[in-house]
């Protein structure tokens, strides 16, 4: 379970900084600063169509992503999210907004060099703590990463009806997960 403390309310030119300690599963004492309002200030190169919170509810991962670690965020962003009961671990892809798994497992994000240790599980785990206000080392590499997936919208939109959400599922919902809303393609 992670744990949210609130250790200061230091004020440096109007904004209040918090300091998070996560403690889950993949996250032992770690510690990092919100330094930026939630949902804002974001680097000029990136623009997600989606929240984390909106992610969560349209159904994303098989539903299986985050959950020993929801008292990280705001409980609002679980409170209609789409996951699987707690003990279970498959992905369901009946959970995804799609239907459809579209995720490869956490070894290969490893091996392909993809995790930074301090977001061990993955991009969205970057995002949602971005989102929250963490500005971080590894923030241009991911809103790199993120650019990049912008070329499966390319796809889709050239190999698609407008809005047709049943032609390439699996790239639509890859998408989602990286929070651009393929259902306005």
């Amino acid at each position: 379970m992670c744990v949210k403390i609130h250790y200061t309310n230091n004020y440096f030119k109007m904004t209040r900084k918090e300091k998070i300690t996560v403690k889950d599963k993949m996250q032992s004492d770690y510690t990092y600063v919100l330094s930026e309002p939630i949902g804002r200030n974001f680097d000029s190169d990136f623009r997600p169509d989606l929240s984390p919170q909106e992610i969560l509810e349209l159904g994303v991962f098989g539903g299986v992503y985050m959950r020993d670690c929801t008292d990280e965020f705001p409980k609002g962003w679980f409170k209609k999210a789409k996951l699987q009961k707690e003990g279970s671990y498959k992905h369901e892809g009946r959970l995804n907004f799609f239907g459809i798994n579209a995720s490869q497992p956490l070894s290969v994000w490893r091996e392909k060099g993809w995790i930074h240790k301090d977001d061990p599980r993955g991009w969205f785990q970057w995002y949602c703590r971005y989102y929250m206000g963490r500005r971080h080392e590894d923030d241009k590499r991911q809103i790199r990463r993120w650019k990049q997936i912008r070329r499966h919208a390319g796809q889709v939109r050239k190999n698609c009806m407008p809005k047709d959400l049943h032609c390439r599922k699996k790239q639509r919902q890859a998408l989602l997960h990286w929070a651009y809303d393929s259902r306005l393609i």
